[in-house]
C-alpha cells in the first residue's frame, strides 16, 4: 500500500583531514587509517532510530553521502520526498548547509539534527525548515504530524522542552532492514547515553542527552534484529562510557554472551578493578575496549573531569592495561595531544609512554574545541578560536585554535612526527606481537594481577 508521505534520511559521516603534514604522510600509517575506515563506514545508528520512531503512513529511506556529488543529490530530489532530514557530524555541517539550500531551492522541507545542530541550534535554524536539538525518538513523530497540518515548528528541543526528553523504556529497535548490509564491516547499537564524567573537550557526553542505561530486554531485541540481517556480526556500541553501572553491565554482558558475535565498545579504566566484570566481559567474545586515557602526564589531567577523576587513576595506568588485556580484551588507548599544559616535551613523554605500555592498539588525536564544550566556551572566551566557524577543521587532526605553548605550525608539526612514529609499520607489529604474547599467556592461565 502507498505511503501518504516520503522522508529521506541522510548519514554525512566522512571526513577529510586537512593537516598538511599528515596529509603528506600519505595517510598510509596502518593503524591510523584501519580504525578511521571502521568509523567512516559505520550507519548511522541515529537516523535508523528515528526511522523506527517514524508513523506508519511515511515512506522512510536511508541514504549515505560519504563523497556528496550532483547525480546523488538529483536522484534524492528525484525521489520527490517530502522531507529531506540529515544528520552530520561538526567537521560536515557546513556541506549539510550547502546540501540543505540545493534541497529547500527545489521546495523539499529539510531538517537538522545531530550533536552540531544540538549545540548551535540557532545557527542550524538559517539553514533549515527544522531544528532537532537533543533526543529524537518523541521530536520526530511530533514533527511529522505537524507536517502533515502544514504547521512544523523552527524547533523541537528535548533540552528546553522536558516532554521530549526520552524514556530508553519506549525504545523501538533501529531500521536495521533498511541498511544493504554488505556495505559493512560492523553494525552499531546503543545501551547507554551520555557519561557522567563530563570530560570539559568531550562533544557527547551531555550534549544530546544526560547519562542513563537501555533495559536489557530492550538490547536484546535489537540484537535479535541485527541477527536477523547479519548472522556473525561485529557489533560497535555506540555509547560514550558503557560500564558506569557495574551491577546492571554483568547483566549486559550476560545477554552478549549468548549471541556469537564479536563487538566493541568505549569505557574507562574502572573495568579493570572488577573481577567478575572481565570474566564477563572475556566471555562475551568482547574483542577490544577503547579507554581515553587522554595524557601521558598526571599534571594534563587536572581540570579535564569536573571531579579529576581521572586525574585520580593515573598512576593505575599501566596496571589496568595489564590487567583488562589480561583477560585477551585488546585496549585502544586513546591521547589528545594540544593542552595548554603540553610543551615539546610531551611528546616524547607519549610516545615513550605508549611503547613502555602493553597497549595493543593506540588513537592519537588533537585537542579539538567542538561547538557546546567546556572547552569551547574556554577558549571562545579567551579569544584563541582561530575562526568564528572552523566546523570543517574539527576532524581530530587539525589545528583550530591558538596553542598556549607552540604556534599552530608548531604543534601541526610535533603531532605529525608523533604520528609517524607511533603508527609506523615496526610499532604496529610491536604492538601486535605483545598482545598475542598475551593471549599466549592467557591460554596458560595467566595469573590475573589484582589493582
Amino acid at each position: 500500500m502507498p505511503k501518504d508521505y516520503k522522508a529521506v534520511l541522510i548519514s554525512m559521516s566522512g571526513v577529510r583531514v586537512y593537516n598538511k603534514n599528515l596529509l603528506e604522510l600519505g595517510l598510509t600509517l596502518p593503524g591510523f587509517v584501519e580504525r578511521s575506515q571502521v568509523i567512516a563506514s559505520l550507519p548511522s545508528l541515529g537516523l535508523l532510530t528515528l526511522a523506527a520512531h517514524s508513523p506508519a503512513n511515511w515512506e522512510i529511506i536511508y541514504q549515505e553521502l560519504d563523497v556528496v556529488c550532483d547525480d546523488d543529490v538529483q536522484k534524492i530530489i528525484n525521489l520527490h520526498p517530502d522531507i529531506v532530514a540529515f544528520s552530520s557530524l561538526t567537521a560536515r555541517i557546513n556541506e549539510a548547509y550547502k546540501l540543505a539550500k540545493v534541497f529547500r531551492a527545489s521546495g523539499i522541507t529539510v531538517v537538522i539534527g545531530g550533536l552540531h545542530a544540538s549545540a548551535i541550534p540557532m545557527e542550524a535554524i538559517l539553514h533549515a525548515d527544522t531544528v532537532i536539538q537533543g533526543e529524537g525518538e518523541l521530536a520526530w513523530p511530533d514533527l511529522l504530524k505537524d507536517y502533515e497540518r502544514g504547521n512544523c515548528k523552527k524547533l523541537y528541543s528535548s533540552l528546553t522542552r522536558p516532554a521530549y526528553s526520552f524514556n530508553f523504556s519506549l525504545s523501538k529497535v533501529p531500521r536495521y532492514n533498511l541498511l544493504d548490509i554488505s556495505k559493512y564491516n560492523r553494525l552499531t547499537i546503543q545501551t547507554t547515553r551520555g557519561c557522567p564524567l563530563n570530560c570539559n573537550f568531550c562533544a557527547a557526553s551531555r550534549t544530546i542527552s544526560r547519562y542513563k542505561k537501555k533495559p536489557i530486554e530492550q538490547v536484546r531485541k535489537e540484537l535479535d534484529a541485527i541477527f536477523e540481517v547479519w548472522n556473525r556480526p561485529f557489533i560497535e556500541l555506540a555509547d560514550d562510557n558503557t560500564f558506569i553501572d557495574k551491577t546492571w553491565s554483568k547483566e549486559l554482558l550476560k545477554l552478549f554472551g549468548r549471541y556469537k558475535m564479536k563487538w566493541f565498545t568505549e569505557t574507562d579504566i574502572s573495568v579493570a578493578y572488577d573481577d567478575e566484570l572481565l570474566e564477563l566481559l572475556a566471555a562475551s567474545n568482547c574483542a577490544q575496549v577503547l579507554i581515553g586515557f587522554e595524557a601521558s602526564q598526571a599534571a594534563t589531567l587536572l581540570g579535564v573531569d569536573r571531579n579529576n577523576w581521572k586525574h585520580r587513576q593515573f598512576d593505575n595506568y599501566l596496571k589496568a592495561i595489564d590487567k583488562i588485556q589480561s583477560y585477551g580484551i585488546s585496549v585502544n588507548g586513546c591521547f589528545i595531544l594540544g593542552f595548554d599544559t603540553d610543551t615539546e616535551q610531551t611528546f616524547y613523554e607519549t610516545e615513550k609512554f605508549i611503547k613502555g605500555s602493553n597497549l595493543s592498539e593506540v588513537q592519537v588525536t588533537l585537542l579539538t574545541p567542538f561547538p557546546g564544550t567546556d572547552l569551547y566556551r574556554k577558549l571562545k572566551h579567551e579569544n584563541r578560536l582561530l575562526t568564528d566557524n572552523y566546523w570543517d577543521k574539527c576532524t581530530l587532526f587539525d589545528v583550530n585554535f591558538m596553542p598556549k605553548n607552540f604556534s599552530v605550525q608548531q604543534l601541526e608539526n610535533h603531532f605529525a612526527s608523533l604520528m609517524a612514529s607511533v603508527y609506523a609499520d615496526d610499532a604496529v607489529k610491536t604492538r601486535k606481537l605483545k598482545f598475542k604474547q598475551t593471549l599466549k599467556n592467557k591460554l596458560n592461565q595467566y595469573p590475573h594481577e589484582h589493582l
